[in-house]
């Protein structure tokens, strides 16, 4: 199975992990909650299939096209 890395479309302060490695998730389910000008914007799973990893801590700061997660998918 194949490997993709989720990347953040904007830059942001990373506010809440929601997903956590070993989950099956859904396409667009959740797996990180983004914070940036007082607004929430999810990152989420562009396909269905496992989350190996996320490569981000909450209340750390991410910048745009950085690799948020990788899924198995």
């Amino acid at each position: 199975m194949p490997i993709i890395e989720v990347t953040s479309e904007i830059t942001g302060n990373v506010w809440k992990i929601v997903a956590r490695p070993g989950e099956r998730l859904e396409e667009e389910a959740p797996i990180v909650i983004l914070e940036s000008m007082k607004m929430e914007i999810p990152v989420t799973a562009p396909e269905a299939g496992v989350l190996l990893e996320v490569c981000v801590l909450e209340g750390s700061t991410c910048s745009e096209g950085a690799v948020v997660a990788r899924m198995e998918v």
